[in-house]
């Protein structure tokens, strides 16, 4: 996994990030309504995934994530894939990612990890209740975090994790393998969707060799400034920090609330903080991160 230039480029000046995959996929047409969001589109028109990617490069993104947030080995079974057509998904996605970044002739790709929660797909990575061992979860994370750090990424993006015991089973599934990660909490009123304090999992994250950087996703952009604080106290290793627009996802009632609009101002209040990777998560897309990239350079 080729992250060393990832870490070069951080020591002189911010990185930036895409924004939402899905959300930009809907905006160009596609229908990301079914169990396996982006995935179905991965699967169904990678073309359209391969424009995606593209267009955040465009738009001035340094990194490109990858569709594979929601192929799950479950997933896929209950969607018609076996292991080795699930296996071959998260491969494309990587290489569509790849393929635009080596069109625009820079920055990286980070293959996305979803949560166990995604899997369920019934909302509990943003309460924290799977149900699970750590242990459990670390054997349900391994075979997809290898898969992706072989096909070819920079490093693996962990994110939307809402549990301090799912924290801890990725970091055990990474420990070893030489894979290099980002991990990325989804943090509500400063801590963990699971309840205890978004510094705790910084620090559990930051013993493991493996994690390059930690930080926040899929959260309110309010909620940025703090866990950036927090995960400073706790780590020396970059920090990322990609929220969503400012809306709230129901995973009851499937449906965003709030308000739509990310305050780019913010960013520098961020980046003053010691974030370092920064971008955007759902409802945000290539306008955004052109404003992002902007403000940082």
């Amino acid at each position: 996994m080729a992250q060393s230039g990832l870490l070069d480029a951080l020591a002189e000046r911010a990185v930036v990030l895409d924004g939402g995959l899905g959300t930009h996929l809907e905006r160009l047409g596609a229908d990301v309504a079914s169990e396996l969001w982006s995935a179905r589109v991965l699967l169904d028109d990678p073309g359209l995934v391969l424009q995606a990617h593209r267009d955040y490069f465009a738009a001035g993104a340094d990194v490109a994530i990858t569709a594979s947030y929601q192929v799950t080995y479950e997933g896929c079974a209950r969607a018609g894939l076996d292991r080795d057509a699930t296996t071959a998904l998260l491969r494309r996605s990587v290489e569509l990612a790849r393929r635009a970044r080596d069109e625009a002739g820079r920055g990286w790709v980070a293959a996305s990890v979803g949560p166990y929660g995604a899997m369920l797909g019934d909302g509990s990575e943003y309460r924290g209740d799977l149900g699970v061992t750590a242990g459990e979860l670390a054997a349900w994370h391994r075979e997809r975090l290898r898969v992706l750090a072989d096909a070819g990424a920079d490093l693996l993006a962990v994110e939307t994790l809402g549990s301090l015991a799912e924290v801890d089973a990725v970091v055990s599934a990474l420990a070893g393998t030489g894979a290099r990660a980002w991990i990325a909490v989804t943090p509500d009123g400063g801590r963990l969707r699971s309840g205890e304090p978004v510094a705790e999992a910084f620090a559990l994250a930051d013993a493991c060799d493996e994690v390059i950087a930690v930080g926040v996703n899929c959260c309110t952009p309010g909620e940025v400034l703090g866990a950036v604080t927090a995960a400073r106290g706790a780590t020396a290793k970059p920090i990322v920090a990609y929220p969503n627009s400012g809306e709230t996802w129901d995973g009851t009632a499937r449906r965003w609330h709030g308000d739509a609009a990310l305050p780019v101002e913010l960013v520098a209040s961020w980046r003053a903080a010691g974030a370092g990777l920064i971008g955007g998560c759902c409802r945000t897309g290539p306008a955004e991160i052109a404003a992002i990239a902007e403000a940082v350079r």
